[in-house]
């Protein structure tokens, strides 16, 4: 792995949570342009908390984390609120589409964030609706879908501004086995086309798959399971 290439830079990573249970320590992590990473574990072993870590959604009791050379650690939250709009994509598992808005604006939120141009934004979300195949539906809402469909959506909007980091919490988790298989094609897919670092968090062995590298999350740390 070229260093110039690496998007995800995890040293010493630690977290406790209250109890106290120490969730995780001594957490390296580096993934590369291009590559998408399956980190898996049992419920309660803190992926979703990793997550939250990486995106500057929560706060590591120790260690550092870095997105294209910037280290979370060095933002105020002003600063880190910014980067996570402009360079991180989130695939949450219960989807998080904004049900007053149609699935057009849902998909261009993080444009509209960063960008005055709307029409521009609108333009590029319909490009990516279609692109997950859902070109017809922008009009519509959140009422209106599968779960399956949602998912499509949830995707289109975490890759809408090109972000350097994909992040997804179990995004199969609520999908009949034939839509996951897509959904997941997709998602693997979109991420190397796109040349971003994705990190994919899921208890099933059968979602990990579709990585580049499986790696299983302990309290001392990741454990590399498998280099495809």
């Amino acid at each position: 792995m070229s260093a110039t290439s690496i998007l995800l830079d995890v040293h010493g990573l630690a977290k406790t949570v209250p109890g106290p249970r120490r969730l995780f320590h001594s957490l390296d992590l580096q993934v590369a342009a291009g590559e998408l990473v399956a980190i898996i574990g049992e419920s309660g072993v803190g992926k979703s908390t990793l997550l939250n870590i990486l995106a500057g959604l929560d706060d590591a009791d120790a260690g550092s984390v870095s997105i294209g050379g910037t280290v979370l650690g060095s933002l105020d939250e002003t600063a880190r609120t910014r980067l996570r709009r402009e360079r991180v994509g989130f695939v949450f598992q219960a989807f998080h589409i904004l049900p007053y808005l149609t699935l057009l604006q849902n998909v261009a939120l993080p444009l509209a964030l960063t960008s005055p141009d709307g029409a521009a934004a609108k333009a590029c979300a319909a490009e990516m609706l279609s692109a997950v195949g859902l070109a017809d539906r922008g009009e519509g809402y959140a009422r209106d879908l599968s779960g399956g469909e949602l998912q499509r959506v949830a995707i289109a909007r975490a890759l809408v501004h090109r972000p350097a980091l994909i992040l997804a919490d179990e995004p199969t988790g609520n999908l009949d086995p034939d839509t996951a298989t897509r959904v997941l094609a997709l998602f693997a897919g979109a991420v190397r086309e796109h040349g971003a670092a994705g990190v994919m968090v899921t208890h099933s062995d059968a979602s990990a798959a579709v990585a580049d590298r499986v790696l299983t999350l302990r309290a001392d740390g990741l454990v590399e399971r498998r280099v495809r």
